[in-house]
């Protein structure tokens, strides 16, 4: 499989392959003959984390929060959902999350807040970029840990010492808070609800518990996101991901879910040893009835659908556009799907509780 890359002037699409780089090429300077066409090549199946941390003036550093994302890297920070604390992270990988936070708040000087990004494979850390300033993620953690950030940085941004107000360690909550993007497709007629590279979130929701299924439960609930507890899930994935959704799609079965496929992925899944409650079903090129005709006759009750090439973004498209009509959940990447099952199985061995923030903390 070929590296893939971030293009983009005022427009960025993921590329996987010379014929789709040789398509945005014609488009983007069609659209933007003026403008230079940025390359950026990102990490295959990287996971994205954020740190929170603050830094008073005599160098001390405490990290307020090491956010997980779960959508994968490439996708905008912005529009991915995040666990705290992390959930999938090795102990050595945040160890040196940790490390170097601190030595770049020490070396940049940084007296206040900082937020720094990272992208991890397996042991391996990479640093995507520090600001030395608060970021969008800064509320949420404060809330998820039980202490206001941004007062505690005004005060050391004021001369107090981090010792002064109370804070000398990083604080790991015995619960899980999770972050969800509010993304408004369903306000703009024709727009694709594909996440990418470019933010298109309008808000954001937090869902708080013991545990991560049963917050990141919370969490769609509050974005307007309605989960299945039974039903029928289609399935149908690139090829670089069919490997990958086996463990996802087992897991649906186990929750009682029967899975639809089209037919690449299909003989994909019965090549894996997954036989039962498994049907095949046309692509809407291939004739009737099809996919779409199975979404609007409302037979299934969760998508689950990454991106393709040029040839299948129009179908695609249409697929989740026509889901998004009928408001059946539509998941768009792995790591999604793999917190939507997990959410799925949170709501079916228990209701969920509600409890007041502040009771987290007693």
């Amino acid at each position: 499989m070929r590296p893939s890359y971030v293009l983009g002037g005022r427009a960025m699409e993921i590329v996987y392959s010379d014929e789709e780089l040789e398509r945005y090429m014609t488009y983007a300077v069609h659209v933007e003959p003026d403008h230079p066409i940025l390359i950026d090549k990102f990490l295959e199946n990287a996971v994205e984390v954020d740190v929170d941390s603050i830094t008073d003036k005599d160098g001390n550093v405490v990290i307020g929060g090491i956010l997980e994302h779960i959508e994968q890297a490439g996708i905008h920070s912005g529009d991915s959902a995040c666990s705290l604390p992390t959930q999938t992270l090795s102990e050595a990988a945040l160890a040196t999350i940790r490390t170097w936070t601190i030595a770049l708040a020490k070396r940049l000087s940084v007296v206040g807040l900082m937020n720094v990004q990272y992208a991890t494979q397996g042991d391996t850390v990479f640093i995507i970029e520090a600001n030395p300033r608060a970021s969008r993620t800064v509320p949420f953690v404060a809330k998820a840990i039980g202490r206001p950030l941004a007062k505690i940085a005004a005060r050391i941004m004021s001369g107090e010492t981090l010792a002064e107000v109370g804070l000398t360690e990083e604080i790991i909550p015995s619960h899980v808070a999770v972050k969800e993007a509010v993304l408004p497709f369903n306000k703009f007629p024709g727009t694709d609800t594909l996440l990418g590279p470019e933010m298109r979130s309008t808000g954001e929701v937090m869902g708080l518990d013991s545990s991560f299924g049963k917050s990141f439960a919370k969490a769609e609930s509050g974005a307007g996101e309605v989960l299945p507890l039974s039903g029928t899930a289609f399935v149908s994935v690139i090829d670089r991901d069919k490997e990958a959704v086996v463990p996802i799609v087992k897991d649906l079965q186990s929750l009682g879910f029967k899975i639809l496929a089209t037919y690449g992925t299909y003989k994909f899944l019965k090549s894996a040893g997954i036989t039962s409650d498994l049907e095949a079903v046309l692509k809407i090129s291939e004739g009737r009835p099809n996919v779409l005709d199975v979404v609007k006759n409302q037979r299934v009750q969760l998508i689950i659908n990454t991106p393709s090439g040029e040839d299948g973004q129009a179908e695609g498209q249409s697929i989740r556009r026509t889901a998004l009509g009928y408001k059946i959940p539509i998941v768009t990447t792995l790591a999604g799907a793999r917190a939507t099952a997990a959410a799925i199985r949170a709501l079916q061995d228990h209701p969920l509780e509600v409890k007041a923030l502040q009771d987290y903390f007693i």
